[in-house]
């Protein structure tokens, strides 16, 4: 009995709740990745005490009612136009912490000229961009991110080379002279998880440090527009979502990391 008060107590201090997360529930799906990424961030934000600094940018989608969940200023934004609303934010408010979270029909799709013209500008600010390979609020459609082959409601028999190709968003922005770091992680087991604390962190401290622009693509779980169940889900993530889109630091100019994989991932 008394180790096992022991470790109640150990798990309390491992899974205390962030002090920037509201003590509601979340709207999300069962085994959705949107509830990790949220818990993440403000661990990310208590740790670097930054709280009273922060602006998020909630999208369109299912991260739309997200200013629920964070105890720090929270915007709302148009469809995709979620970048250039964290770009006047911060402009007006250099002294800011200010971060755009979007999903990939937000910014890969309607937003697309937003996040370009905003990567390439260089502007100072921290994307966190939550790609689940399909259109979750709005019933499963197909997404810029869909993989060939992957049944959507609008591909009932699969993605083909008709609709076009998975489009890798870090490969794309990583391009341009204004980006200064973007990398690629998931949340669809727990040594990805820790990864993608420790990508967020070092994506807040570059706009800390006014290093430029930063973007975090994290790869997530959608079972019920997948129609599979929590489990399956992970498991595709690992088994297809990882070979079309590899996880690692595809460009950074910070010094840390010399090595661009931007090649690598182009191939």
């Amino acid at each position: 009995m008394k180790s096992k008060k022991n470790n109640n107590k150990f798990s309390k201090k491992i899974y205390k709740r962030p002090e920037s997360l509201t003590k509601v529930h979340t709207h999300y799906c069962p085994g959705c990745g949107h509830g990790i990424i949220h818990k993440l961030i403000c661990e990310v934000v208590d740790e670097l005490d930054i709280r009273e600094k922060m602006i998020a940018i909630a999208p369109v989608g299912c991260g739309v009612f997200a200013y629920n969940y964070w105890d720090f200023d929270t915007s709302e934004a148009a469809h995709g136009r979620t970048p250039a609303v964290a770009t006047g934010l911060k402009r007006v408010n250099p002294d800011k912490i200010v971060m755009s979270y979007q999903g990939d029909g937000d910014l890969a799709a309607i937003g697309t000229a937003e996040i370009i013209h905003a990567a390439n500008r260089g502007e100072n600010i921290t994307v966190i961009f939550v790609n689940n390979a399909i259109y979750g609020m709005t019933g499963g459609q197909m997404a810029p991110t869909t993989l060939m082959k992957q049944r959507s409601t609008t591909t009932p028999f699969g993605r083909e080379p008709v609709d076009g190709y998975p489009i890798r968003v870090c490969e794309l922005l990583s391009v341009l002279e204004g980006t200064t770091y973007l990398e690629r992680t998931s949340v669809a087991q727990p040594k990805d998880v820790i990864k993608t604390r420790r990508a967020i962190k070092k994506a807040f401290e570059i706009q800390i440090e006014n290093k430029g622009f930063s973007l975090i693509e994290v790869l997530s779980m959608c079972p019920t527009n997948w129609k599979m169940d929590a489990i399956e889900s992970c498991r595709y993530v690992e088994e297809k979502m990882k070979k079309i889109f590899p996880l690692g630091v595809i460009k950074d100019k910070t010094g840390e990391n010399e090595k661009n994989n931007t090649n690598r991932c182009m191939q």
